[in-house]
């Protein structure tokens, strides 16, 4: 059983951490800033802010253990190579066409609306996802020792951590084109730059090699005991430290790394959980399954229902207002969510059914989609 639900407990985590970001996207646009003042909000706040962190750690995760077969073939830069690298550049142009005004360059450039490019160029969660993974492909192929690969990611991983504070203090944009800058830090307003994210991916990355490694040592059932007791002594360490012993000062730091390992430990308990509930089942099937396995689909798609403006210029918040109550807000979550599940299930169902011609058909839509950018 360890074996045939090897990976399911990562999937649950994702998918859980997709449906909870449509209430976190729908919470953030609709409810009233009444609410927003009560006193149990700050505890809601903290469960939706694990959801970038679990979105981004188990991404990493999930690629290295992608990793495990193929390695030949990848470093000879052949089919695989590039089909792979294909996967990464469509979640990387998806978190850019979020932010699009128009699908034209030129227009986006138009030196009379100077915010619609800054907007363009602002980096969100798949950008960073993309990126992340991008670096973990390139790395895992140049470095052909697993020691070597393991070692570099773990450095680089301090370094994100300890440099981020610096990073998110420098407009790098009076050296470097804005578009980069805009993965060092939040000054022109992305939401997720690098520096602290790639950590989440890196540290993902990580624990996915232990895993691969308990699973021909002492095992999974061992390795989530492990996970539950490590992360609930980091969430409450790290609590303690945040909350009753460093002063402000350090508390203040933006990025905290403490902030990073409060979340940190909270995701290895989690996935400790998961694996215990899964593994209580013969053969685990659940809707959030679906909903992991198609997680472009259903990020894209519900930030653009909710943010699209499709009816004379107006968009669903122009026509709901943002001082809705917990009714309101919890139907519309309900209703996006269910659309979504059943979107990924029948998206998978066609991946699976024709997997040829919906491979061509994304690709071609894709493609004509980048020159009509750049051309229009």
């Amino acid at each position: 059983m360890e074996m045939k639900n090897r990976a399911q407990f990562i999937d649950m985590l994702k998918g859980l951490a997709l449906l909870v970001m449509i209430e976190v996207h729908v919470v953030n646009i609709f409810i009233s800033g009444e609410i927003k003042s009560a006193w149990w909000f700050s505890y809601l706040n903290f469960i939706n802010g694990l959801v970038a962190p679990a979105f981004t750690f188990s991404s990493g995760m999930v690629f290295v253990l992608s990793l495990q077969k193929g390695l030949d073939e990848l470093r000879k830069f052949g089919m695989k190579f590039w089909k792979k690298l294909g996967r990464l550049m469509l979640v990387f142009l998806a978190g850019y066409s979020i932010h699009m005004s128009f699908l034209s360059l030129r227009k986006l450039s138009n030196p009379e609306y100077p915010h619609m490019l800054q907007e363009f160029l602002k980096v969100d969660i798949l950008q960073c996802i993309a990126v992340g993974l991008i670096i973990l492909l390139m790395l895992r192929i140049l470095i052909i020792n697993d020691k070597g690969f393991y070692i570099t990611v773990l450095l680089l991983d301090l370094f994100v951590l300890a440099f981020g504070p610096y990073a998110w203090g420098t407009d790098f944009s009076n050296t470097i084109p804005l578009g980069i800058a805009n993965y060092f830090n939040r000054i022109h307003g992305s939401l997720f730059p690098l520096f602290p994210w790639l950590s989440f991916i890196l540290t993902g990355a990580l624990i996915g090699k232990l895993y691969i490694e308990a699973r021909i040592g002492i095992g999974e059932k061992k390795f989530s005991k492990y996970l539950i007791i490590y992360g609930t002594a980091l969430f409450i360490g790290s609590y303690l430290l945040l909350d009753f012993i460093l002063p402000s000062s350090v508390v203040e730091i933006k990025p905290n790394p403490i902030f990073f390992l409060q979340r940190l430990g909270v995701l290895l308990l989690l996935l400790g959980i998961f694996w215990y509930y899964i593994n209580r089942f013969e053969n685990y099937s659940s809707f959030i399954m679906d909903v992991s396995r198609e997680s472009l689909l259903v990020y894209w798609l519900h930030l653009k229902i909710l943010y699209k403006k499709f009816w004379d210029g107006k968009n669903i918040i122009d026509f709901f207002g943002t001082e809705l109550g917990i009714l309101e807000v919890a139907v519309i979550t309900i209703i996006l969510a269910i659309i979504m599940v059943f979107l990924a299930k029948g998206w998978g169902y066609l991946k699976i059914k024709y997997p040829v011609l919906i491979s061509r058909g994304v690709l071609i839509i894709v493609s004509v989609c980048v020159i009509i950018f750049f051309i229009a």
